[in-house]
């Protein structure tokens, strides 16, 4: 791939603009779970309910994201993007302002899911500025967005220790209401966004099964990632006794593996083949979370959450790099239903997690669920699921097809869907 054409193929201050929504809203999509260690104390929350606190938020997301990738279907993702900046703002509000109760916090998470939602619109805004053989690489860029968990997890932390958590969520207005200024002076849709289609035509995305894979896969690396990211504050605090920054600067140290190669993941993808790549990472994951199930010590344990996130995120634009080119007329419904698989992944992480602990007084249990479910169960999944993907829209040797993708509906007769 040619880095000197990619800058030309597309719209340089588009793909910014969804990079940088996608960043702020994950930082704010991640607060609770940045801020954990600040608000249990005033809560005094079981280990159970410190997993739903931090949860709460990805499954808000994961609602969230199908209405905002039919508005960006419908009515451009532009316009989706600036509604979901307008209205995360109220959740910080409420969260500075209001929240001085554990189910008052459970409220703010759930409309913080609003944030979570981004992915829905920034990813086909990056999208469909782009041709079929740059979507590894664009969607990876706008992805990396997700380095906003990063920023949460650790200036968080420190925020909160010099003005209280409360205050967190009021500052977090500045760098969002600075980014939708940013959006709305240079975002563009592109010339190629398809016309508004009656709401019965997104309906039959839901009767194709590789939606439902796509969605299994998503739930694995992006759960996984995100549900991760959202707890390890928790895990470093409660597993390690280490301080609420010790522990912030822990988790930061590994989400930034996973959010950093998320772009490398799709152009690898694009190099490579999706299918393959994913293969390798599913089993990688597993292994690597067998590791973690034994409970290591405190560097050894860090060393394989690194690992695991970097893998994770090499997953999350791998996947993407395959989906739009099997949904290239719909790629904001889709985006919007498989992001929010994504999103249920990462809200039973952290449960499981937490609620396992309560019952057992061990993490073992997790994270030995995720790497039976997650590395196994994903590998066998893309396994399966590709073999009806080659010759349609991925070349046989598993790389993304140079031409573009056949419509949906031509792709549900091949395949025998009603």
């Amino acid at each position: 791939m040619n880095l000197r054409d990619f800058r030309h193929a597309g719209h340089a201050p588009t793909l910014l603009s969804a990079f940088l929504y996608f960043d702020v809203s994950f930082m704010v999509w991640l607060l609770p779970g940045a801020l954990a260690n600040s608000i249990v104390p005033d809560f005094d929350l079981s280990d159970a309910q410190k997993g739903l606190m931090v949860a709460v938020p990805l499954l808000g997301g994961a609602v969230l994201r199908l209405a905002l990738g039919l508005l960006a279907d419908r009515s451009g993702a532009r316009r989706a993007g600036i509604l979901g900046m307008a209205l995360t703002a109220i959740p910080l509000l409420l969260g500075w302002l209001w929240a001085d109760s554990f189910n008052k916090m459970l409220l703010v998470g759930l409309l913080l899911g609003v944030s979570g939602a981004s992915f829905a619109a920034a990813l086909p805004l990056a999208s469909r500025w782009y041709p079929p053989r740059y979507q590894g690489l664009a969607m990876g860029i706008a992805g990396a967005g997700n380095s906003g968990t990063a920023l949460a997890t650790f200036f968080g932390p420190r925020l909160a220790l010099a003005w209280g958590w409360h205050t967190v969520f009021g500052l977090a207005l500045i760098p969002l209401l600075s980014t939708l200024a940013f959006f709305l002076v240079f975002a563009k849709d592109s010339p190629d966004q398809p016309a508004p289609r009656p709401l019965s035509t997104y309906a039959d995305v839901f009767k194709l099964g590789d939606t439902w894979w796509f969605c299994l896969l998503y739930a694995i690396t992006f759960g996984g990632f995100v549900g991760l990211a959202s707890f390890l504050n928790v895990f470093f605090l409660s597993q390690y006794g280490l301080s609420r920054v010790e522990a912030g600067n822990f988790a930061t140290l590994c989400v930034i593996a996973g959010s950093g190669l998320r772009p490398l993941g799709g152009h690898l993808a694009d190099r490579f083949g999706g299918v393959r790549m994913l293969t390798g990472l599913y089993l990688a994951v597993g292994a690597t979370m067998l590791g973690l199930a034994t409970l290591p010590p405190l560097f050894a344990g860090t060393v394989l959450l690194f690992l695991v996130m970097a893998t994770l995120g090499l997953g999350n634009g791998a996947v993407f790099q395959l989906v739009p080119q099997r949904f290239p007329r719909e790629i904001g419904v889709t985006t919007g239903i498989v992001g929010a698989a994504g999103g249920v992944g990462g809200f039973l992480l952290p449960t499981v997690l937490g609620s396992l602990r309560q019952l057992t007084g061990s993490f073992s249990g997790g994270f030995l669920a995720f790497a039976v479910v997650g590395g196994l169960g994903g590998a066998m999944a893309i396994a399966y699921a590709s073999r009806g993907w080659r010759g349609i829209f991925i070349n046989e040797d598993g790389k993304a097809a140079e031409i573009a993708p056949v419509p949906v509906l031509v792709l549900a007769e091949a395949q025998g869907v009603a």
